[in-house]
């Protein structure tokens, strides 16, 4: 036998990759509740956030947050989450118990998130801090959204703005947008879909 043909590596089981990816996004997004006790919940969201790829901004701050290791120190409390911008990030919805405790969001910015469906924006909507502080939300190329999340988020009652694009999922857009609009009456409804 050749050298070559023993030094050869078997080929790796068809979506293996895909797998371990998976498997460590899921590792990324653990909640670890003990942590949210002892750094306070902004600290804690903000870890998780970096961790998974996203940006925070802070309040009083106009320069968004990427590098977890310049996260900001200082007093428990002192930073507070105003925006969030997850392009590209891989949260999903087993981090989304991180969300409880911030009380001054804003924005939320979830663009090309593959693993944001209808689920987490139901658990977004659910979230009582959020459904007080959040403003402005855009979804945009996340393809497991559908008709169903987007109705979800009726329950935010302080959106002013909603801006949507590239939702396959979405199939009703007539419907779920005039159930939208019925709810949130002050919406600013956003729309670039097919």
């Amino acid at each position: 036998m050749a050298l070559g043909t023993l030094l050869r590596k078997p080929p790796l089981p068809p979506g293996s990759c895909r797998a371990f990816w998976g498997w460590l996004n899921a590792v990324f997004n653990k909640v670890d509740h003990e942590r949210i006790r002892a750094v306070g919940p902004d600290r804690a969201a903000s870890e998780w956030l970096l961790r998974c790829g996203a940006l925070v901004r802070y309040q009083g701050s106009p320069k968004w947050q990427q590098d977890y290791n310049g996260l900001p120190t200082g007093p428990l409390g002192k930073y507070k989450i105003e925006a969030i911008n997850a392009t590209d990030s891989c949260i999903m919805y087993r981090g989304f118990d991180y969300l409880d405790g911030l009380e001054h969001v804003t924005d939320i910015k979830l663009e090309k998130c593959m693993y944001i469906q209808d689920e987490c924006l139901q658990r977004l909507s659910e979230t009582s801090n959020l459904q007080k502080s959040l403003q402005q939300l855009k979804i945009i190329s996340c393809g497991n959204v559908t008709d169903k999340g987007i109705i979800a988020l009726h329950k935010l009652t302080n959106l002013e703005y909603l801006y949507l694009s590239d939702l396959p999922g979405i199939r009703e857009k007539e419907v779920t947008f005039r159930v939208l609009q019925q709810a949130l009456p002050k919406l600013e409804l956003e729309l670039d879909l097919e």
